[in-house]
């Protein structure tokens, strides 16, 4: 039977509510010196913030070793009211010590399914998906060897694979290496930032495999993403892919947090969803919010 693994259970995809299916309470990396997301008591504070917004689930795509703190999830999730889906996976080389990465040479596969199937360390918390990350319009060494391990993992589980596309770019390269190399069904993987190259044909091209396409993050300069992206959900949506649609808000510093002045979780619901709901009608936007994320997350883990 299909379920969403939480941080305080397996629920069915339905009792999700509206759902953030890319974001953040817990981040560390040593590419964002100083805007650690570490703080427990802010981190309560975002996610009241979202429940009072409407919310109902938050997917946290924090992999290994990039300070999930699974253990301070079950009690953020049960306080707020909000249900809090943890991932297993690896980021960027360069999110990480080189010593870290070797340590997982030869085992990659062996930790995700662990920490799918028996918990993340001595936290009991099981992880429900398997986030990794393509390079800039490519994939390199390191982005084939975590793929290749997450594939692996797949298989042995049936989690979905959420990978992150560096500026929105690689997509069809790792379409091509995770469900024709790897033989990882297209439903099964989620690819995120699509919206920060807002290239209409990839995006059609990526949702003509199947997989789920999720627009996730608010504006920064650099990033074509509020303006952009009820264009593209349209054309998705009168080219038939409305059904492969995801919305997230991936808060990834402290500074982006409502509660310290930034969009945070509630951005989402305040206001992305009533702007996308002008473009493509609330329907498909309450859809894409409350149906979808049961979708692409649940699995029959046995």
């Amino acid at each position: 039977m299909t379920r969403v693994r939480t941080v305080l259970g397996d629920v069915r995809p339905g009792e999700l509510g509206l759902c953030d299916a890319h974001d953040h309470l817990f981040l560390s990396s040593a590419q964002l010196p100083g805007q650690e997301l570490n703080d427990a008591s802010a981190a309560r504070a975002e996610l009241h913030a979202f429940r009072r917004a409407g919310g109902g689930a938050v997917v946290q795509w924090t992999p290994y070793g990039m300070g999930r703190r699974a253990a301070d999830l079950p009690r953020l999730s049960r306080a707020a009211g909000v249900h809090v889906v943890c991932a297993t996976g690896l980021h960027q080389a360069g999110h990480y010590l080189p010593e870290v990465v070797e340590g997982l040479r030869g085992r990659l596969a062996e930790v995700f399914v662990a920490e799918l199937t028996e918990g993340i360390g001595t936290s009991g918390v099981r992880a429900g998906l398997i986030k990794v990350a393509g390079g800039f319009h490519g994939l390199d060494a390191h982005a084939r060897w975590t793929m290749g391990a997450a594939a692996e993992a797949h298989h042995a589980t049936g989690a979905p694979i959420a990978v992150h596309l560096e500026l929105g770019t690689g997509a069809l390269d790792v379409l091509d290496l995770l469900c024709g190399e790897l033989g990882v069904p297209a439903h099964r993987v989620i690819l995120g930032h699509l919206n920060r190259s807002p290239d209409l044909v990839v995006q059609r091209q990526a949702a003509e495999s199947g997989c789920w396409l999720a627009f996730d993050g608010p504006s920064r300069a650099n990033h074509a993403t509020d303006w952009r992206m009820p264009d593209a959900v349209r054309a998705l949506a009168e080219a038939g892919f409305g059904d492969r649609l995801l919305l997230g808000g991936d808060t990834v510093t402290a500074g982006a947090r409502s509660v310290d002045g930034g969009p945070g979780m509630p951005y989402l619901l305040r206001r992305v969803r009533p702007r996308l709901a002008d473009a493509v009608g609330a329907e498909l936007v309450d859809r894409i919010l409350g149906v979808h994320p049961g979708q692409a997350f649940g699995v029959d883990w046995g």
